[in-house]
């Protein structure tokens, strides 16, 4: 997926060179964009000059450089906690900003993202890549086409071995802890196709220094969902660094049911991986894809202004809201409503 021969190139910067950059550059290139420019903590580093050099970036600089260069569009991937600040001064200094999930740290956060990006006229799009895969669209399709009947049931899991006790994801003042890290990934697929739930119940077990100072190691949670006599959908969603599971996406209606392995895969084209879906005990399969290129192609075009945003800052808000409700809930031990 590539923009046409006529389209003008964004010139890009990248805020830090972390290692889901190295799926962002490509995709860049392949949508019509260049790097332009690479913001770094040091960057006088080693690390700094061979990421340039690998990717053939003709400049490093710092954050606020990245702020001030001539582009057109910033990709922030930096820890939790720097997407805001970082994002909200590239987006006041005229540039577009694609911001790796979670957007924010919380609903107020993301609420000043969207601020932002209506005073500055800009395009402001938190990264979650695979919602630009076309197995994401089928999913849709079905459940939104009524294939299954009316959802009963949604479970939605996805964990992992987190061996690295050095990495930010273990520290709650940067925004770590499972559920931001990949629990958000059900959770913003259970909306994609069901919608906001009402309620939320969930329990966490916590690294040291518990709800207070640690981080969510494994979280679970039920969300509930309105209908007619307590007829609505029950959703649950489940997520963990200290286990090791494929991650997977089961939903029940009165009239069917499907299952899906590897949902939130977003560069299957990267593993040639073919993706398969069970309907009904139908499979479908889907080739490999590289949702990163679909979802840069997509925010360029937006950016351009030739086609409208498929998510815009208040889907973002949404997300947040659902989060900031688990979190709640899991430190409370009660139901929240929403």
């Amino acid at each position: 997926m590539t923009d046409s021969a006529s389209a003008p190139s964004l010139r890009w910067g990248l805020f830090g060179a972390a290692r889901i950059a190295r799926a962002l550059i490509p995709a860049i290139r392949e949508s019509g964009g260049t790097v332009a420019i690479v913001g770094v903590r040091d960057p006088a580093s080693e690390h700094a000059r061979r990421f340039a050099e690998e990717w053939q970036i003709p400049e490093v600089g710092r954050y606020q450089d990245v702020v001030d260069a001539d582009i057109d569009a910033v990709y922030n991937p930096l820890p939790n906690h720097l997407h805001l600040p970082w994002s909200a001064a590239a987006m006041r200094a005229g540039k577009h900003v694609l911001t790796e999930k979670p957007l924010s740290l919380d609903a107020r956060e993301a609420q000043q993202f969207a601020d932002v990006a209506a005073e500055t006229g800009r395009v402001s799009l938190e990264a979650f890549a695979y919602r630009f895969q076309p197995h994401v669209e089928r999913l849709r399709q079905i459940v939104q086409g009524g294939e299954l009947g009316t959802i009963r049931s949604y479970q939605g899991s996805y964990g992992f071995a987190l061996s690295n006790p050095d990495d930010f994801r273990w520290l709650p003042e940067m925004g770590g802890g499972a559920l931001f890290d990949v629990g958000c990934y059900p959770i913003n697929l259970m909306r994609l196709l069901l919608g906001e739930p009402q309620g939320v119940q969930a329990q966490a077990r916590w690294s040291a220094g518990g709800p207070e100072r640690g981080v969510d190691v494994g979280f679970s949670a039920a969300l509930d969902y309105p209908g007619p006599n307590d007829s609505g959908a029950l959703a649950s969603v489940n997520c963990a660094f200290d286990w090791v599971g494929t991650p997977r996406v089961v939903l029940h209606g009165t009239a069917g049911s499907l299952e899906m392995e590897q949902p939130f895969e977003s560069n299957s084209a990267f593993r040639q991986l073919t993706l398969t879906l069970r309907l009904n005990g139908q499979e479908e399969q889907f080739a490999p894809s590289n949702g990163y290129a679909r979802m840069v192609t997509h925010f360029q075009r937006a950016a351009r202004g030739e086609e409208a945003l498929r998510y815009p800052p208040g889907d973002a808000v949404k997300q947040a809201r659902v989060l900031d409700a688990l979190f709640a809930s899991a430190r409370e031990g009660k139901r929240v409503a929403l």
